[in-house]
């Protein structure tokens, strides 16, 4: 990885207001001048940050191209203010939508990992809600959405996924202390989901009727994973009728595809949006 790449320095944006007040840490690589591309927005999984794997192969693709690239840590994650346990997706969208409406690219192309698949479903439908015809002009239209690529996508897993397979001491705890804790796989820390984080989910989702994105959708999912199912992203195209959709199963791959062979996936993944969306461009 260059100096280039591995020395950015990370921007702070204040997102809220009041107590409610929280910095969110950002790396933005600027586009070079005359290459056209949408800006690259990384979107991270619960408890990732933009330091992983996936996020710097993405940003040092951006520099391969001369695109933007744009990487923020959630609040409670990384680099950010904000305490974890405060999080949820509304929370967490909410500070998304400020970076992406901070740096104000044209274009851009989300691409989100488990957690943040939902979360750019979700960015999807804010852009579209608050930059329709009732919220005309440059400042709030915000930047035109030109694809979507969505790693192992969790959308809805607080309800989907998780609600189902409580156990009664984890409904205990959820009601007695508001939250409960399971061990992770990835991490020696527990991961901790609270009451909050479940009923601000069920305000978000989005497996309940179709979703209209505008764009292209690709999709990657390992078929060995552990934490979403290879039928849920099955079950999110079913919700995707009117969108562009691919949808890469990858079989022996497990839930965080950071393999190089995954790496390869994904930023084909990429570009393949890069150019149907420059090619959208072009006129007729």
């Amino acid at each position: 990885m260059s100096d280039q790449l591995s020395n950015a320095q990370p921007q702070f944006l204040t997102v809220g207001e009041g107590e409610a007040a929280r910095e969110i840490a950002m790396l933005v690589r600027p586009a070079q001048a005359g290459t056209g591309a949408p800006a690259l927005v990384w979107l991270s999984g619960y408890r990732s940050d933009m330091s992983g794997t996936k996020a710097v192969e993405l940003d040092g693709l951006a520099a391969e191209l001369g695109a933007a690239c744009i990487r923020l840590d959630y609040s409670g994650h990384g680099l950010s203010g904000g305490s974890f346990g405060d999080g949820t997706i509304s929370r967490w969208l909410e500070e998304a939508l400020a970076v992406i409406r901070h740096v104000a690219p044209d274009r851009i192309i989300l691409v989100g990992s488990s957690m943040g698949g939902w979360i750019a479903l979700r960015l999807a439908q804010e852009l579209a809600r608050q930059g329709g015809p009732k919220l005309a002009g440059p400042k709030l239209a915000g930047p035109k959405l030109a694809g979507m690529v969505l790693i192992a996508p969790a959308p809805d897993f607080t309800s989907e996924l998780i609600e189902p397979n409580l156990k009664a001491k984890e409904r205990k705890s959820l009601a007695e202390r508001g939250y409960f804790e399971e061990r992770s796989q990835y991490s020696p820390e527990p991961n901790i989901y609270t009451r909050a984080l479940i009923e601000d989910g069920r305000e978000n989702r989005v497996l309940d009727g179709i979703i209209e994105t505008g764009c292209p959708v690709h999709i990657l999912q390992g078929m060995k994973d552990a934490d979403v199912p290879h039928a849920h992203a099955m079950k999110l195209v079913e919700h995707l009728p009117a969108d562009d959709v691919v949808l890469t199963f990858i079989r022996d791959g497990d839930h965080r595809l950071s393999r190089p062979g995954d790496i390869a996936l994904l930023l084909s993944a990429v570009k393949g949006i890069i150019r149907s969306s420059t090619n959208r461009q072009m006129p007729a």
